[in-house]
């Protein structure tokens, strides 16, 4: 817990839910407006990082201009005294994916289905108002108990015409990661994000949701991100004969080591996924995903080559 539990008079910390290397997360209440929330404060160790606050600031403002039901909001930030900073954020109860699928193991195809393609609206959206999410996992994509689903943490997203630019002047000296069993090879090899990034990251996903197992694994960070440079991913089929070969060939192509041979945004491989379901599939389990409904989103900006 921060030393003062009310956050400059208005948040009122209850309790610790979630934490990671750069913050903790808290259920909060909202003073003020009488709500519950959810506050992540920035760890008192990383405030003397320039690198940290600047990155946990990012998040402030990536998120601050993003408005869509698959997104997680973001309602203010600020800082209470010199060594805590924070994000307030809506609240969202449930779980989050990846304590689902270790629940569970493998989900019903068309139930994964619809969780990606929930998931491709709202990282589409991100990727139209130019932002790249940069670290789009299961622990990142949050279930409500009336299975809406929510997309959380840009922790480290940025605008990626600014990435073009590093690229394009060779500036190196900020690699964004990501989380190294969903980070794309590119991410692995230290280059610059595109949207293809985190459609690679949202195949990895899918891989997982379909077989209960991740594509790639490795003893430590340095093997996985040589996983991504140089395996081919292997068959979902391997682990279950019974999927569909032309669910197997999408997620191939989605897992293709060059950006340019995957689909280009979020939102193109969402037309893909909805298309394929509804043609081919019909629901096979009792978990239905609630879609979304969302208002048109900016236009997208491409900046990759």
């Amino acid at each position: 817990m921060v030393d003062n539990p009310i956050l400059n008079e208005r948040y009122r910390l209850i309790e610790q839910i979630g934490s990671g290397g750069m913050a903790v997360l808290y259920r909060a209440e909202d003073l003020e407006l009488g709500r519950t929330v959810a506050a992540k404060v920035l760890r008192p160790s990383l405030v003397g990082d320039p690198e940290f606050l600047v990155r946990f600031k990012r998040e402030a403002r990536a998120v601050a201009n993003l408005s869509h039901p698959n997104i997680v909001t973001v309602h203010d930030v600020g800082q209470d005294g010199p060594s805590t900073h924070y994000i307030v954020m809506e609240y969202v109860p449930g779980q989050n994916l990846k304590q689902m699928i270790r629940a569970q193991g493998a989900f019903e195809v068309d139930t994964a289905l619809a969780i990606v393609i929930e998931v491709c609206k709202g990282v589409g959206y991100a990727h139209r108002a130019g932002l790249i999410h940069c670290d789009l996992k299961p622990q990142n994509i949050l279930i409500t108990p009336d299975n809406r689903v929510k997309v959380t943490d840009f922790g480290i997203a940025r605008a990626f015409t600014t990435a073009q630019a590093e690229a394009d002047e060779n500036q190196v000296e900020e690699v964004v990661w990501g989380s190294p069993h969903y980070f794309a090879p590119e991410q692995a090899a230290g280059e610059p994000p595109t949207p293809a990034s985190d459609v690679y990251a949202i195949g990895v996903i899918m891989f997982e949701l379909l077989t209960g197992e991740l594509p790639f694994q490795g003893s430590d960070y340095q093997e996985l991100a040589l996983a991504h440079l140089r395996q081919e991913p292997p068959s979902i089929l391997a682990y279950n004969p019974a999927l569909p070969q032309e669910l197997d060939r999408i997620i191939h192509k989605v897992l293709a080591k060059e950006p340019s041979a995957r689909y280009r945004t979020a939102d193109q491989l969402g037309r893909i996924l909805q298309k394929y379901r509804e043609q081919g599939q019909q629901p096979t389990g009792p978990f239905v995903v609630t879609p979304s409904t969302a208002s048109p989103a900016p236009p997208y900006q491409d900046a990759t080559p």
